[in-house]
């Protein structure tokens, strides 16, 4: 790359970092403020909150990461003409390319962090958020509840035990269940105990009944029990003790390729593993189309009269546009997986309409533009028209 082509790499870089570090911190917050309960009512550190926002973080660095660099582009070269540079440099001789070159190759160093995020960093840090959420579940029992006192961690749900040994062994348990306004489910049990297996963690009682009533009124059914155990996920009885079902966006790329026969979530819905497989590979094309969006609106020289603002705008709203239209997309997807193809035609699509707009931007034109020429023969009608004018002046 030339000087200048380095100059603005630095420029569009420098304020990509910076805008992309501000946008992903106001969605930090949003997470942290989410998820305050984990601190507030379910007696975590604050290392625990620190540690489910950040690992939720990458779960949202697909559509952060091409806004930002958009932002960053936008504000580049609508400073470099602001300040007359790119101007200058095409009055010297310079073409096109050497504003456009950096900002692609921006683009594509953009488009492969994306790209390593699906595949790699937002399977890896879903999992390990996995890991915590089940960790914080297991701690609702030992940590929250304290002896002798009733605890309701959600509406619907109550739990209240005599007492806790000093290994753990929750002693007296009574857990109510009436979430579901057709069936309430109380639980008595001597012992209690919370295992965690195949990252799953359940709690396990002993020595107990169960008290259900299906219909108000009627009389509730006792069911006894040796021992019973209790999903701390669903809050629902487990018959077998299978490895978790991981959801779409958990799975690394093999894994999304080949579910295993027995997820259930697959067996469910196998479009959905279908849309997230094609949406990663989509997505780290929405950098490169917003990078020629920017340079076909403010990448050619302008001077301060024509209006780059209203067309910054339109570029922007042009980009979130072919955002959500990828993610209706990608719902599509999840209904008919025929509609596959939709998620790669709408990036390329932008791309192919900004770089025709880039390059008539870029070329030189003969004459006045026909809308100025429409604009001159409006006025010299009126003017013709307007009383007390005088008359035009014929030449032989």
């Amino acid at each position: 790359m030339s000087i200048f082509s380095r100059y603005v790499f630095r420029q569009a870089g420098g304020a990509l970092l910076l805008i992309l570090l501000s946008l992903s911190g106001i969605v930090w917050i949003s997470l942290a403020l989410r998820e305050l309960n984990v601190v507030t009512s379910m007696g975590q550190t604050a290392l625990t909150l620190l540690k489910m926002t950040t690992l939720g973080l990458p779960n949202f660095m697909a559509v952060i990461a091409p806004f930002a660099l958009l932002i960053a582009v936008m504000h580049t070269l609508n400073r470099l003409n602001t300040d007359s540079e790119i101007i200058v440099l095409t009055a010297s001789g310079a073409t096109s390319s050497t504003v456009a070159r950096p900002v692609v190759v921006l683009a594509l160093l953009v488009a492969a962090f994306v790209a390593y995020v699906n595949h790699i960093g937002m399977p890896w840090s879903l999992r390990n958020l996995r890991t915590i959420v089940v960790d914080v579940r297991t701690d609702l029992l030992t940590q929250v509840i304290q002896p002798g006192r009733f605890t309701s961690p959600e509406a619907g749900l109550t739990f209240h035990i005599r007492e806790r040994s000093l290994n753990g062994t929750l002693e007296g348990l009574i857990m109510n269940d009436a979430r579901d306004p057709k069936q309430n489910q109380s639980y008595l049990a001597e012992h209690g105990v919370i295992v965690e297996q195949n990252g799953t963690a359940y709690l396990v009682m002993s020595a107990g009944h169960i008290l259900r009533q299906t219909t108000p009124g009627e009389a509730a059914q006792i069911i006894a029990f040796d021992k019973y155990a209790v999903d701390l996920d669903q809050f629902e009885a487990k018959a077998t003790t299978d490895a978790p079902d991981l959801k779409p966006r958990e799975r690394y790329f093999s894994e999304l390729v080949n579910p295993e026969p027995t997820s259930n979530g697959y067996r469910a819905q196998p479009n959905r593993f279908t849309a997230e497989l094609h949406e990663r590979f989509a997505s780290p094309l929405y950098p490169l189309a917003f990078a020629l969006m920017a340079l076909a609106v403010v990448g050619q020289a302008k001077s301060t009269r024509q209006g780059r603002g209203e067309r910054m705008a339109a570029g922007f709203a042009a980009a979130v546009g072919t955002r959500l239209a990828g993610l209706a997309a990608n719902n599509l997807v999840v209904i008919n997986a025929a509609a596959a193809p939709l998620l790669y035609l709408i990036p390329l699509a932008a791309m192919v309409i900004s770089v025709v707009l880039f390059v008539r931007g870029a070329r030189p034109r003969a004459g006045t533009p026909w809308i100025e020429r429409l604009h001159d023969a409006v006025v010299s009608i009126f003017v013709r028209l307007r009383p007390g004018s005088p008359p035009r002046s014929r030449t032989a």
